[in-house]
């Protein structure tokens, strides 16, 4: 009998798709959870918190392979050590860990960086509990899913006048073509660093927050708003691109065309 492949955060953003895609593709899944949920055809649940490590051993128990879509801004590091601690002796055999394009390459010293730009940092700290811990590993770095972009866009927009940090650019992508290679990779041989994968296009912020508007009807005032501090200074200079892998299907516009 095929062993089940554990997801981590298999009910978030992208970890419900690389749940969904792996069933497809015939395998049985194991998620984990922080809240109880009944099993369904193929999908079992556990119960555990990646960051206490409390159900953690539970849930790698007999699995082989990990899909660790799991993470915050913060403590992502913890996360993963308390994974790889259980999944080591458990047999685990290879940790599949996603990532974001520029976590080695946007700096985060001050707390000005921390508070706008921590979530490079959190990510790159786990990347490096899993390099480091002894067993086999692939690590893809993304960059923003759009379905974030969309949450950000949202609350911007509630505001009568919407503050844009200038000269910022960003290449999101379709959350599901991430789940697509995260499945992919899941189901071959140990990678460690893969190709990053990126969107199709490189937008300023503005045109994000436009392209929102306009699909949803509203107008509002913009108001540049400047950013200081290392982490700052790195994404204008496009620290988090990844022009080179623009692998990503949909455009913004197509994304926003069937979400808004």
């Amino acid at each position: 009998m095929t062993t089940p492949i554990l997801v981590t955060g298999g009910t978030g953003t992208l970890g419900r798709l690389v749940t969904a895609r792996l069933r497809a593709a015939g395998q049985p899944v194991r998620v984990l959870s922080r809240r109880a949920q009944a099993a369904s055809e193929g999908i079992e649940f556990t119960t555990g918190d990646l960051e206490t490590g409390a159900g953690v051993e539970r849930a790698v128990d007999g699995v082989t392979t990990i899909v660790h879509c799991a993470g915050s801004a913060k403590r992502d590091d913890v996360k993963a050590r308390n994974l790889v601690t259980a999944a080591k002796p458990a047999g685990a055999q290879h940790v599949v860990n996603i990532s974001v394009v520029g976590a080695d390459r946007v700096p985060v010293v001050s707390g000005v960086d921390r508070a706008m730009f921590g979530y490079f940092a959190s990510k790159r700290a786990a990347e490096q509990v899993i390099e480091q811990s002894g067993l086999a590993w692939t690590n893809l770095r993304a960059t923003q899913f759009y379905d974030l972009v969309l949450t950000v866009a949202r609350a911007m927009a509630k505001l009568p006048v919407i503050p844009v940090p200038s000269g910022v650019r960003f290449q999101p992508i379709d959350t599901d073509d991430v789940a697509a290679r995260m499945v992919e990779l899941s189901l071959g041989p140990p990678a460690g660093p893969a190709p990053d994968i990126a969107g199709p296009r490189v937008y300023t912020l503005d045109e994000l927050i436009r392209g929102y508007l306009q699909a949803a009807h509203r107008r509002r005032l913009f108001v540049p708003m400047p950013m200081v501090g290392g982490a700052a200074r790195a994404i204008k200079a496009g620290a988090h691109l990844a022009p080179d892998h623009a692998v990503g299907r949909r455009t913004w516009e197509e994304f926003l065309a069937e979400r808004v």
